[in-house]
């Protein structure tokens, strides 16, 4: 462990520790390594996982020559006036290409200075596979110039890409091998990081699988994305109108012609943005809320875009919701819960299963509260037998008595947040092929406890962002956007009451952890999809209804549950599609040393 990342108190004791055994010197050298360290993680990974030998230069070059096939792939440049200047080690980057079938195309508006026409005419002239056209207008968009370019391509794939940034030698080899691995792939897109100067590598984004949500909240795509030529055609090309967020536009349009299987994803950085062109985040947010209505038009949802955010519609008429609520009853949890759920739920149509066991129901403290909901017509006390608790059991004969549509579990120690909570889980769950829906859930104090559930984490899952501000961004956005996840926690969780029904509810054999992990897992495998959302917030105190699962008495079943999990999904929870394999189990979102993506690393 490095001595910055020990409580201060150890830092303490640790500082005086080197100064005792190596003397002053000893510890500024102790400083300084472990500041290098933290200051620059990102280049000792490039070093160990992300820097090819000669070895593994003559491996690929022998794959290559093994496979059956060699797409080529055309690389479109759109070139402006003052773009010349980077051009040199944009074509360098092409011309060392491990893999050789490539075009490279470029598209010359008339504002483009004679030096760099003749540059590229001599390269035109040494390198059959390079070509170049001009346009007679100096007012050419970068659409425009992509679309003459693509008229001129003669490849099977194709991507743009941009004066100044950078292909990794190996980038179109693992293109090719995905294409022919998988001859109806529609799009490919990589992970990427930004580059300064000619070598200084920085802020690597490590990228989701396809992810459907976040698509509608960002460019997740971004760069490289290879597409297939004939679906790009097929979509009309590249579009004007759309500045700063042509691609984003294009991703949306090619998506909606395809589906997510023939959609890839390469969880190795093979582009590198030059630090002076636009970031993903740069995308004109006016032109991007187009791009994304358009979609949402052609998909037939009904939504609409207010502030760059995205409200759905709720079916009408609306449908019924049953609030599902395990409690022990204490009443300093269960009063505040049920206070905020009855005052500040603006949805309307929804019942409140309370679920109490019958020792709980007999003590004197929460009588007055269960007799206060006997009042209320739209809930119900459902006692079961005394006995250990069993989470998965106890909800499961809730849904049992449950009259909606929609079952909203429900923590007793939660209180809500914002009004339109549940209409906010109630609109993604309506949404096609989405089978459940989580909220952003926060401690007391206001910091995150969870912004979606990542398996693996921590050992079998964790929760995204736990400890983080409130309002915090997060790696590239992924604390405050939208999207698909594997898992989100029953803590709050919407489901659809026929697919939990369908799929066996929560298993009984996981009383205590993990149940709404291991019941999200057999959702997604039958093709379902979960959203969280940020959209709707409440308050999770966690664990203060039982106390830690995993101490106590209760510490064997944990054991137990765990070792269940493992049985089940071991593969599933060392590569969840929405946490790139990159990315640490140890710590949400920071560089794993080394990474698991062995598929991708066994070459480096």
């Amino acid at each position: 462990m490095r001595i910055f990342e020990l409580p201060w108190g150890q830092i303490l004791r640790r500082s005086c520790d080197v100064i005792r055994g190596g003397g002053i010197l000893a510890f500024i050298r102790t400083v300084e390594r472990n500041l290098k360290t933290i200051l620059r993680p990102y280049r000792r990974w490039i070093a160990l996982y992300d820097t090819l030998d000669q070895t593994s230069r003559q491996h690929i070059e022998s794959v290559i020559v093994r496979l059956p096939s060699h797409p080529v792939i055309s690389i479109i440049v759109p070139i402006s006036a003052d773009d010349g200047k980077w051009l040199d080690g944009t074509i360098r980057s092409v011309q060392r290409q491990l893999y050789t079938y490539w075009e490279l195309c470029f598209a010359l508006d008339s504002s483009v200075p004679e030096a760099v026409s003749a540059n590229l005419k001599s390269l035109v002239g040494e390198d059959n596979r390079i070509c170049f056209v001009n346009i007679d207008s100096a007012s050419a968009t970068w659409a425009d110039k992509c679309n003459v370019a693509l008229k001129h391509a003669s490849g099977e794939y194709i991507t743009p890409i941009d004066s100044g940034d950078l292909l990794a030698e190996h980038a179109l080899y693992w293109i090719a091998k995905e294409v022919v691995a998988h001859r109806d792939v529609d799009l490919i897109f990589s992970d990427e990081d930004k580059i300064r100067g000619k070598v200084t590598r920085f802020d690597p984004w490590f990228k989701s699988d396809w992810n459907p949500t976040l698509m509608l909240s960002c460019n997740a795509v971004g760069r490289l994305g290879v597409y297939r030529r004939n679906l790009v055609e097929q979509v009309g090309g590249f579009r004007s109108g759309f500045e700063s967020a042509e691609e984003y536009d294009l991703v949306l349009r090619c998506a909606s012609r395809s589906d997510a299987n023939r959609i890839r994803h390469i969880p190795c950085i093979l582009y590198h943005r030059c630090n002076r062109a636009k970031s993903q985040w740069a995308d004109s947010r006016q032109a991007g809320c187009r791009a994304v209505a358009e979609y949402l038009a052609t998909q037939n949802i009904a939504a609409k875009l207010e502030d760059s955010r995205i409200v759905y519609g709720i079916p009408t008429p609306q449908p019924r919701v049953s609030i599902l609520v395990a409690t022990t009853a204490r009443p300093d949890l269960l009063e505040p819960c049920l206070k905020s759920l009855f005052k500040r739920t603006s949805y309307r149509n929804w019942e409140l299963i309370l679920l109490v066991n019958e020792t709980a129901r007999q003590s004197p403290e929460p009588v007055a509260i269960l007799n206060d909901l006997a009042k209320r017509t739209n809930a119900r006390v459902v006692e079961y037998p005394d006995q250990p608790f069993n989470y998965s059991w106890v909800n499961n004969l809730g849904a049992a008595y449950a009259t909606g549509d929609i079952l909203c579990f429900l923590n007793d120690d939660t209180e809500v947040i914002t009004r339109d909570w549940l209409e906010q889980l109630v609109a993604r769950v309506s949404l096609p092929q989405v089978a459940a829906a989580g909220p952003m859930l926060y401690y007391p104090d206001g910091t995150i406890q969870q912004a979606g559930v990542i398996l693996g984490l921590s050992g079998i899952a964790g929760h995204a962002y736990e400890g983080e501000p409130r309002g915090s961004y997060g790696y590239h956005g992924r604390a405050s956007l939208e999207q698909d996840v594997s898992c989100v926690s029953a803590a709050c969780m919407a489901i659809r009451a026929e697919v939990f029904r369908a799929h066996g509810g929560f298993d009984d054999a996981m009383p205590l952890a993990y149940n709404d992990v291991d019941l999200c897992l057999r959702l997604r495998n039958a093709g379902w999809r979960i959203i969280w959302t940020p959209a709707a917030e409440l308050v999770h105190q966690e664990s203060a209804s039982l106390g830690r699962h995993n101490v106590g008495a209760r510490a064997e079943q944990y054991a137990r549950d765990v070792a269940l999990m493992r049985q089940r999904w071991q593969r599933s929870l060392e590569f969840d599609p929405f946490y790139n394999c990159n990315l640490s189990l140890e710590q949400g979102y920071k560089l794993a040393f080394p990474p698991r993506c062995s598929d991708y690393r066994k070459t480096l």
